[in-house]
């Protein structure tokens, strides 16, 4: 028996890898995180699985649904929104497996912000521009932050910051950054439910962002985008295709 912890993508149900579809076509037991899980995609679990929303339940009912899928030798398709290495709660869950001695795989998938990337339109590390990526959160309803990764903090470091689950907290966000060194002038983007027949895309600044979300409230599962990658011309041609680069077999 195995648990997969399987990487769903960003909405779109599509945009599951091959083999997360593979696994969720073909385990007897499917436990998903919350209602932002598309129900075309539910829809690919076996007609006579047993489907359970973990969004009600604790930490403690989610493993002990395992334990029991274990115990009757049942392999688990446990489905997380976007990539499970960012902010799916599966470091706690691993731990109590690996105590009770359960296996486990982790199945990989399109992290939400590649998704809100790909609707932008935009590469987030630009040549001359940008090559460093922070990903990031606020502190609202969930783990505080640790210190030395406060807004005002990462914002020194400049290149492209990306911020999840912190739409409701936009004018704070906004105040941070601002006070962190970015400018009014840094181009700033939104997209909510990134890769949605619903997907919202807006495209600002720092300094008008907050004003276009409330116009059409956006107050959650948004990703906002932080950076001059969003508005990026006129720079150098990255070397990777360059004629003055040698080439050869790779091995």
């Amino acid at each position: 028996m195995t648990v997969y912890f399987i990487g769903a993508g960003p909405g779109a149900a599509d945009l599951i890898t091959v083999r997360g579809q593979r696994l969720l076509r073909s385990c007897p037991v499917c436990l998903y995180a919350g209602s932002i899980m598309p129900a075309d995609l539910l829809a690919l679990c076996p007609a006579e699985a047993r489907v359970v929303d973990t969004g009600p339940l604790a930490l403690d009912a989610i493993i002990a649904e395992l334990a029991e899928a274990d115990a009757a030798g049942l392999d688990v398709a446990r489905l997380h929104s976007g990539d499970p290495s960012i902010y799916s709660a599966l470091a706690e869950q691993c731990r109590r497996l690996d105590a009770l001695g359960i296996g486990y795989e982790i199945v990989p998938g399109v992290p939400a912000f590649a998704a809100a990337a790909a609707a932008l339109g935009r590469e987030l590390t630009v040549p001359g521009v940008a090559q460093t990526i922070t990903l990031t959160r606020v502190a609202t309803l969930s783990s505080a932050m640790p210190p030395g990764e406060d807004l005002q903090t990462l914002a020194r470091s400049g290149g492209t910051l990306v911020i999840h689950l912190a739409a409701a907290q936009i004018d704070t966000v906004v105040a941070d950054l601002l006070a962190g060194g970015y400018s009014g002038e840094t181009p700033t983007a939104v997209v909510a439910f990134a890769s949605w027949p619903e997907q919202i895309v807006l495209r600002g600044t720092l300094s008008d962002i907050a004003g276009q979300m409330r116009s059409v409230n956006v107050t959650r599962t948004a990703v906002i985008v932080v950076g001059d990658v969003l508005a990026a011309e006129g720079f150098v041609d990255s070397y990777l295709y360059s004629a003055d680069r040698r080439r050869g077999a790779r091995h």
